[in-house]
């Protein structure tokens, strides 16, 4: 255990939904493992986060921060890692908790036994808010597998989780990229993995992940104006390069098709900084094929096949 510096800094960004605020805390209360510190930076207008923190903190310490002025999502992510003292960065979203009393002693387990890891991931379980219906989520050997040949197939699938699933040595270098939303919990994976973080997954279901109509995610799903010029920002952040993995230049593929955009002047519409060539090709080899045929599954996946091997070929 650490003297005087928490082991687990565990990072609450907040906004309102006070009721979310309780039940986080209230599974955090019944932790097994107590070395840890809690960091609230509260997005909120009103008082209601506060007065729920008030009645936790004989029981924990908490420190509380109001924002000056709303940070948003991921801003004030990053700004509850900057209060962060502990060894180890425990982020946990306010729609999230706990899966059992013994989650934060099971991480700490692992990162006694694990000392050259630097990110750890477990699974967890969707919960919808409304129905209650509980998905249990496992990364698979071979989604491990494919994410230790290449962190870039997290394009096809986001097997780390949110970022509740994570935790993080704190070297107050690694924040979230405030100017993503939609795409912002995989870029930062991403990038993490690519800086030479060592990364192991914790098979046992440590988090409830919670699902609810007010969630970030719900807004920004199928929303070409958040969408293109976020996608478009990851290949400014990552290059070109990226298209060269199959699953990445699926990504891309699938993200056209879905949203519906035909052509490079309705895509540009939607983004007021240069588009990349490589996608502008994407698009223009799409142009030719009806949007009817691109929505039957295996069908676009044969012609998005034939497009990435005339990419690869420099035909595309």
């Amino acid at each position: 255990m650490s003297e005087g510096q928490p082991y687990f800094s565990i990072c609450m960004p907040a906004y309102k939904q006070p009721e979310m605020i309780r039940r986080l805390l209230d599974s955090i209360q019944h932790q097994s493992f107590r070395d840890f510190e809690v960091i609230i930076t509260d997005d909120s207008p009103g008082s209601e986060v506060e007065e729920v923190a008030e009645n936790f903190k004989s029981f924990f310490t908490i420190r509380y921060y109001k924002n000056l002025k709303p940070l948003g999502t991921p801003e004030n992510w990053n700004q509850a890692i900057r209060y962060a003292s502990g060894k180890w960065i425990k982020m946990m979203h306010q729609d999230d908790w706990f899966a059992s009393d013994q989650a934060l002693e099971t991480f700490y387990q692992f990162t006694n036994d694990d000392q050259g890891i630097s990110f750890f991931f477990s699974a967890f379980a969707n919960i919808d808010a409304e129905s209650g219906k509980k998905e249990l989520v496992n990364c698979s050997s071979w989604q491990l597998f494919l994410l230790r040949i290449s962190p870039l197939y997290l394009f096809k699938k986001v097997y780390v989780g949110n970022p509740s699933c994570t935790l993080i040595r704190n070297d107050q270098k690694s924040f979230y990229d405030n100017r993503l939303k939609f795409v912002v919990d995989f870029e930062y994976y991403i990038r993490c993995f690519q800086s030479g973080k060592k990364w192991k997954y914790i098979p046992a279901r440590l988090i409830n992940v919670g699902f609810h109509p007010d969630q970030v995610t719900k807004f920004t799903f199928l929303v070409p104006e958040v969408q293109i010029p976020e996608n478009n920002l990851l290949i400014g952040i990552f290059g070109e390069k990226i298209l060269n993995n199959l699953l990445v230049f699926d990504y891309y593929w699938r993200m056209y098709r879905n949203l519906g955009i035909r052509n490079v002047k309705d895509a540009k519409s939607y983004d007021q900084n240069q588009m990349p060539a490589l996608l502008e090709k994407i698009l223009r080899f799409q142009l030719f094929i009806p949007l009817s045929l691109l929505r039957i599954g295996i069908i676009s996946k044969i012609l998005m096949s034939v497009a990435y091997l005339l990419f690869r070929a420099r035909l595309l």
